[in-house]
């Protein structure tokens, strides 16, 4: 079980403990499968609730404690599924399950692909080689029977539920027009007597197999990676840690470790667990939880995280909080809580084709019954040939490639305009966007701190070679800033001497000749009496309103120089912001930086909409928020502290130079840092979804013409039959017309 907690739930005669886990499933190949599962789980007795999520196989239930969870597992495996309750490592079992699921699909599919191409062949160019037939048969019996048989599978589960979906039309068509051919096969002469040539339709049935096993193989793909972010996120935690015991250290597996331990951190390691510093000074890299890219100071007695990284310091802290209790493990929680309470998709082409099976079946069988009773002296005949014409044309070749190959060529476009797309669902549904929240740091910033301004009282070489050399000495983390800035005007360090880091102040240093300088804030010019001119004063007040960093360089005198440093602004965000806002999207702010700096950046960037000072489960509420207000919501963001919400949004972007975990949970990825993708990956979506619609019009059109005239409608009033060959015929012009109108989207301008 990947997560488990006790709910508190109280009726009126008595409090019961719900238990709610977290299973993975296995056997779900679709959509209307995940429906299936949630169904037979909910009416399980003892289950108040049951929540499944296609995209990661798993499915969030909760309930009476007197339920075991291999009774769930039970009432699953009666039906064709399982849930994976009794193995060490639930995930890691349902990843190698995966795994191999994806390896079967893999070589089912080149299979098919291989043995179908010289049915296809003989199908259209020896269609009356006798000889071609039977080996079209014995080729065609593997493909659909053991390459296919998932289809077949598929199909008599969903009809034990009263459903139909894409299998089921698989199953329905390629079936009866292999019996058909195979009937054909064996007694020509039974047609020849009536005058008419036996066709066959290997062909037909093997591409729909082989093309239906493609698009299977590609939505496997996707989703064996589901589960990368959640391991990403669990490898931030060291597997050893070293303690303090008996005044040596001991270095012990995290698995040990328990509260009140002190844990000794050296300087480039990661944090093991949550805790309080109780011995040295560092800087601590807390962007997986700020987003902010500026460490933060460690003295004695701060909080220190659980997979944030330590800088250039050493320091002991205090076990405060371990295991399941850190807040790394809840970003681990909330991350997988947010993907499995998603409610399952069910896809467009699952829920026509629920409508559609039926509608086909029944014409017919109406079709067949009335040949039958009204068709004279060929009454069988024509029952026989109209019936499979309308089983042939109806076969969801079209159908099948009509989202498939609008998504593959959106993602093709996509690539082409640096915007990777890891999901359609995502593809599908972006065109729908009414609210988008932005990330600051490394979203709408460039995510470095670097000098955006400065002043010098008295500007000379040497002074800047005295700063070079302090700040490069320096621990500090906005002093790498400043080294790049002074090292790209072509600038050396002065030698110093006498060096001293200022805790929470700055550092000083004397030059060789017994100049003291000084680099720091405010609180150390006051500290040491130097001077400030008002009109430096002035200006240091500008820039620290505007949400900048200031400062102060000095010698024992007076300031030589003011800096501000801040995250610089994107040079494209305020426009790509725009563009949004001018289409009726509402956009928003998040960041983790204080209100004034967040103020001044949004000011900047026209976003009326922000929240400063937040955590990872703050940005994922604040997307609950806007998402129970009926909006839906994409959300755009670079760091580990972004993975929560963007797990939790219906549209979820990462920004490509981001963290990997961001970019594992985001089914959308930004390759550039130009904001001016995010609209295009909107209208790319809008594109997309209009290329689907157009598709699924070509699929069906000629199933709303054609099927009347299959049935034998026109008979009645000139003697016209449409024949099963010309039916299938159709069929694949269908096909065909649904790829050419896929293929417009290459040329859509975004």
């Amino acid at each position: 079980m990947e997560q488990s907690n006790i709910l508190e739930k109280t009726d009126k005669s008595k409090s019961v403990q719900l238990i709610t886990n977290s299973f993975p499933i296995t056997g779900m190949t679709c959509a209307a499968c995940a429906g299936s599962v949630e169904s037979i789980l909910s009416h399980t007795q003892g289950v108040t609730k049951a929540n499944v999520n296609f995209a990661s196989s798993s499915v969030l239930v909760e309930y009476d404690p007197v339920l075991q969870p291999s009774d769930l597992q039970s009432a699953l495996q009666s039906v064709g599924y399982d849930l994976i309750v009794d193995a060490d490592d639930p995930s890691e079992a349902q990843e190698n399950l995966q795994k191999q699921h994806y390896q079967d699909v893999k070589q089912r599919t080149i299979w098919s692909a291989v043995l179908t191409l010289p049915v296809f062949i003989i199908g259209m160019f020896y269609m009356d080689w006798v000889v071609g037939r039977w080996v079209s048969l014995v080729l065609t019996i593997p493909i659909l029977f053991w390459f296919g048989r998932s289809f077949y599978i598929n199909a008599f589960k969903q009809a034990k539920h009263g459903k139909a979906n894409m299998d089921t039309l698989v199953a329905l068509s390629t079936g009866i027009a292999f019996l058909f051919s195979v009937f054909n096969t064996l007694f020509p002469d039974f047609w020849h007597a009536r005058g008419i040539h036996p066709y066959v339709y290997y062909e037909a049935a093997t591409v729909i197999i082989t093309f239906i096993s493609l698009g299977k193989l590609l939505e496997e793909k996707a989703k064996s990676n589901t589960s990368s972010a959640i391991k990403k996120l669990m490898g931030l935690q060291p597997k050893t840690l070293k303690v303090i015991q008996h005044g040596e250290e001991v270095e012990m597996p995290i698995s040990s470790v328990q509260k009140g331990y002190t844990i000794v951190v050296r300087p480039g390691e990661k944090i093991p667990v949550d805790g309080e510093v109780s011995k040295g000074n560092s800087y601590v890299d807390e962007s997986m939880i700020t987003g902010e890219p500026v460490p933060v100071e460690k003295p004695k007695g701060a909080e220190v995280f659980a997979g944030t990284v330590n800088q250039k310091g050493s320091f002991q802290f205090i076990a405060k909080k371990v295991g399941g209790e850190t807040l790394l493990s809840q970003i681990i929680k909330m991350v997988q809580q947010a993907q499995g309470s998603k409610a399952p998709v069910q896809k467009l082409v699952d829920k026509i084709a629920g409508v559609f099976v039926p509608v086909v079946i029944t014409i017919a069988i109406v079709t067949f019954i009335t040949w039958i009773m009204k068709g004279g002296d060929d009454a069988l005949t024509h029952a026989l040939l109209t019936s499979v014409a309308v089983l042939v044309i109806a076969c969801p070749c079209a159908l099948g490639l009509a989202t498939p190959t609008a998504i593959m060529v959106g993602i093709g476009k996509g690539a082409e305009n640096n915007i990777l797309i890891k999901d359609a669902e995502s593809l599908e549904l972006g065109h729908q966007t009414s609210a988008i929240v932005l990330d600051k740091t490394g979203t709408i910033t460039k995510g470095k701190p670097t000098i955006t301004n400065w002043n010098w009282e008295t500007s000379n070489n040497y002074y800047m070679q005295v700063l070079l050399a302090i700040e490069s000495q320096s621990e500090h983390p906005l002093a790498d800033a400043v080294v790049a800035r002074l090292k790209k005007d072509g600038l050396k360090p002065e030698s110093i001497k006498d060096f001293q880091s200022i805790t929470g102040m700055g550092a000083e240093a004397r030059s060789t000749d017994g100049e003291k300088f000084y680099i720091g804030n405010q609180r150390l010019l006051n500290t040491k009496n130097v001077k400030l001119s008002s009109d430096l004063d002035k200006q240091a007040s500008e820039w620290s309103n505007e949400g900048k960093t200031v400062i102060f360089f000095a010698n024992q005198l007076t300031v030589l120089a003011i800096l501000a440093i801040a995250d610089e602004i994107k040079e494209s965000s305020a426009t790509a912001i725009k563009t949004l806002q001018d289409r009726g999207i509402n956009v928003y702010m998040l960041t983790g930086d204080n209100e004034q700096t967040a103020k001044a950046v949004a000011k900047q960037v026209g976003i009326e909409h922000f929240k400063a000072e937040v955590m990872p489960s703050d940005k994922a509420d604040f997307v609950k928020e806007l998402q129970a207000q009926g909006k839906v919501v994409a959300m755009v963001g670079d760091g580990i502290n972004d993975s929560h919400a963007l797990a939790q949004a219906d549209v979820s972007i990462a920004m490509g130079k981001g963290s990997d975990i961001a970019m594992d949970v985001a089914k959308m990825t930004l390759i550039t840092s130009d904001l001016q993708a995010i609209p295009k990956a909107l209208k790319l979506s809008k594109l997309t979804v209009q290329g689907i619609r157009q598709n699924l019009f070509w699929a069906f059109i000629y199933n709303i013409i054609g099927i009347p005239i299959a049935a034998g409608v026109l008979y009645a009033f000139n003697g016209f039959l449409l024949d099963p060959m010309i039916a299938g015929a159709a069929m694949a012009f269908s096909s065909v017309s649904v790829v050419a109108n896929s293929l417009r989207l290459k040329a859509a301008k975004l």
